[in-house]
């Protein structure tokens, strides 16, 4: 069983900034792309971030130039380090990742993480 856990969300002030880590744990074979997705109540899920296994990264408009994707491959971490954050950056925030495991190849979802950003 394959599992992504996250840590890292909070409360922030305008401006201020966090860092958001999954890590993906049990039967894992190989993982492609990692990602942050984000929810704001009313919207949509959106994508943030991703980051694939050679190591290109994209952005959604909205954060470059403020926000980070990166990953450890060697502890299964994908990490989301945002910058400058905006009260329109409050969300509760997911990550997902692309695994190849016992069942074969599956998307998988955290559980999220909540990251308020106060005015």
């Amino acid at each position: 069983q394959v599992q992504l856990v996250e840590s890292g969300g909070g409360l922030v002030q305008a401006g201020g900034s966090l860092r958001l880590s999954c890590a993906a744990s049990g039967s894992i074979f190989s993982i492609d792309d990692m990602g942050w997705y984000r929810q704001a109540p009313g919207k949509q899920r959106e994508l943030v971030a991703v980051i694939r296994s050679g190591g290109t990264r994209n952005y959604v408009d909205s954060v470059k130039g403020r926000f980070t994707i990166s990953r450890d491959n060697a502890k299964n971490t994908v990490y989301l380090q945002m910058n400058m954050l905006k009260p329109e950056d409050t969300a509760v925030y997911y990550c997902n990742a692309g695994i190849t495991g016992g069942l074969g190849y599956l998307r998988y979802w955290g559980q999220g993480t909540q990251v308020t950003v106060s005015s």
